[in-house]
């Protein structure tokens, strides 16, 4: 799952950088690169969360 992130901001900052300017490649990053890929580990995100909870109630054997 990491590895999808990590190409996804790679290609991003690349878009980035070739903007014509600053303003444009921020806005690019943000929302081509950081706000998709926060999605898109809060829901890959989900079933380890929901596991965890569960794995604290139960005891050690």
């Amino acid at each position: 799952m990491y590895i999808v992130a990590i190409g996804w901001l790679y290609v991003v900052v690349m878009m980035a950088l070739t903007e014509t300017s600053f303003i444009a490649g921020l806005v690019t990053l943000v929302f081509y690169g950081l706000a998709p890929l926060a999605l898109f580990l809060w829901l890959m995100g989900t079933p380890e969360r929901r596991r965890r909870p569960r794995s604290r109630d139960q005891p050690d054997e």
